[in-house]
C-alpha cells in the first residue's frame, strides 16, 4: 500500500465521526484533500454538513467536491476539525505549517470542539522538531523579529539554522494572510510548550506551527492497519 493510499485511509476512519448537521473544520495538505473529497462523496449522498476551509487551496477542493461552506464570521463555533501534521508527538502536540496554512489552521481549530489529526504513520515521532518548525512572519521588521526567535530559541534549549522559506518560483513564499515563512531547523524540541509560549510573545511572530493541547485525538495508518491515539486529560479535568 503507497503512502497516498494510507493517508486515503486515514480520512476514511475519521469521517466515521462525522454526523448529520456537523459543522466542520477543513484542513490544509494532501491528507486533509482526501477527506474534503470523501466528505463531498458523503454530502452528494445526502449528508447535510458545512465546513470551514483552512486555507484558499481547500477552499477550491471543498467548492469542487460540493461540500457547503461557511465563515468563522457567521458561525460561531465548529463540531470538529480534521486537518494533517507535518510531525506528531505521544501527548497529540503537533509541528504543522509544512504548506503555510497554519495561521488558520490554527484559528479553526482552536474553534473548534475537537481536533482530529489525521496522517501515515511516519507522521508519528518521539518528539518534535526534526521537521523545520515554521514561523509565521510580518515582513516589515524581519531582522529585528529573527533576533527576537533567535533569543527565544536559546531561552527554550533548542538551536538551528532558519530561512526565509521561498515558493517553487523561487520568490519569497507569501502566505493567504500576505505574510512570509521562516523554516527553522531545530532537530529536536525538548519543551514545545515553552517555546510555543516564547514565540507567541514576540512582536513580529503572526504565528508559529506549534499546535499544542488542541489536538483531541490522531487517526494514523500503516502498514499493519489503522491506529487511534486519543489525547490523555491532565488529572483533575
Amino acid at each position: 500500500m503507497n503512502m497516498d493510499q494510507l493517508k486515503r485511509q486515514a480520512a476514511a476512519r475519521a469521517l466515521e465521526e462525522v454526523r448529520d448537521g456537523m459543522q466542520l473544520g477543513l484542513g490544509s495538505g494532501s491528507t486533509a484533500k482526501h477527506f474534503v473529497e470523501l466528505l463531498g462523496e458523503r454530502v452528494a449522498a445526502g449528508l447535510k454538513v458545512i465546513g470551514v476551509p483552512t486555507s484558499e487551496q481547500t477552499r477550491a477542493d471543498a467548492e469542487r467536491s460540493g461540500v457547503p461552506l461557511t465563515t468563522l464570521d457567521e458561525i460561531d463555533h465548529l463540531d470538529i476539525t480534521i486537518d494533517g501534521a507535518d510531525e506528531i508527538d505521544p501527548a497529540l502536540n503537533l509541528i504543522k505549517g509544512g504548506g503555510g496554512a497554519l495561521l488558520r489552521e490554527k484559528i479553526v481549530a482552536a474553534a473548534s470542539d475537537r481536533m482530529i489529526v489525521i496522517a501515515d504513520d511516519t507522521k508519528w515521532v518521539p518528539a518534535l522538531g526534526k521537521f523545520p518548525l515554521p514561523i509565521e512572519v510580518i515582513p516589515f521588521g524581519l531582522g529585528a523579529t529573527r533576533r527576537g526567535i533567535e533569543k527565544a530559541f536559546a531561552e527554550c534549549g533548542v538551536s538551528g539554522q532558519m530561512a526565509v522559506r521561498n515558493g517553487k518560483d523561487g520568490h519569497v513564499f507569501v502566505t493567504d494572510g500576505g505574510h512570509w515563512i521562516v523554516d527553522a531547523k531545530l532537530g529536536r524540541i525538548e519543551d514545545p510548550a515553552s517555546l510555543a509560549e516564547a514565540l507567541s510573545a514576540i512582536p513580529g511572530v503572526v504565528e508559529h506551527g506549534l499546535f499544542i493541547g488542541l489536538a483531541s485525538s490522531a487517526v494514523l495508518a500503516g502498514g499493519e492497519g489503522i491506529r487511534v491515539i486519543e489525547r490523555r486529560k491532565p488529572k483533575g479535568d
